[in-house]
């Protein structure tokens, strides 16, 4: 159950969903989200309140799922670099965990904007500008958790670029792509004026690096070894013979 190849292609099952359910809720997220416009979130969240609760859902769901794909991983790549393996699932754990917790925050966003909570003490501007700090702190929470999407890529793309069952320039590429992680979170955080927009595109060459993992694990798996360049067992018979003939 444990064969390479086996384990390559449930970490690239895993990859994908993972990969479809973050999107799902990133999108929905910037479906309904306006940076300093709190009339305009309230009403985008009540306007698409299902859709805010199946993307809560989906990000719950992602990060689980993003644990067990780091814990197939590393099954399948310890062998290589047990600490680094380890070291990679640690940050995971680390950036799930502050996925959970972003999603309290959207959630109770959700319960302001629609009235499950009763805010009859505040003016409707006071319930809007609450709803928005409620989805201002998960989206900046969003992007302390990249910093993590992209601490994961390092010891991955070392793991790989390391094991000969990936092609090395694909963990150059997964190294890379955690660096640009870290630029765009750094970007985001330290220029409010475009910082935002700086993090979209400097974070595109993460995005390609791990489509590329995941389409190499759910096409190829991993490498292996061809016949021809397995060591060739010793020939006992020869060397017995010499032996004797000594």
């Amino acid at each position: 159950m444990n064969s390479p190849k086996r384990l390559a292609r449930t970490a690239g099952v895993l990859y994908l969903l993972n990969a479809i359910l973050s999107a799902f809720a990133y999108f929905m997220e910037k479906k309904v989200y306006v940076s300093g416009d709190a009339a305009a979130t309230a009403r985008n969240v009540v306007a698409h309140s299902g859709l805010v609760r199946a993307a809560i859902v989906a990000d719950l769901f992602q990060a689980t799922v993003w644990v067990f794909l780091a814990m197939t991983l590393y099954l399948l790549l310890k062998h290589v670099n047990k600490n680094a393996a380890s070291v990679m699932v640690v940050f995971v754990a680390i950036g799930a965990g502050i996925v959970f917790l972003n999603e309290v925050f959207e959630f109770a966003g959700l319960r302001a904007a629609t009235g499950a909570v009763n805010l009859a003490s505040l003016s409707p501007a006071g319930s809007h500008a609450l709803v928005l700090l409620l989805l201002d702190t998960q989206h900046y929470g969003f992007l302390i958790a990249q910093i993590f999407f992209g601490l994961w890529l390092v010891p991955l793309g070392y793991l790989a670029y390391k094991s000969a069952m990936f092609p090395k320039v694909l963990g150059v590429l997964l190294i890379a792509g955690g660096a640009c992680y870290l630029m765009g979170t750094l970007a985001a955080l330290l220029i409010p004026s475009s910082g935002q927009t700086i993090n979209t595109f400097i974070t595109i060459p993460s995005a390609i690096a791990e489509i590329c993992m995941v389409v190499y694990l759910l096409v190829i798996g991993v490498r292996t070894q061809e016949p021809d360049e397995r060591i060739p067992a010793p020939d006992l018979t020869s060397s017995g013979g010499k032996s004797r003939s000594k």
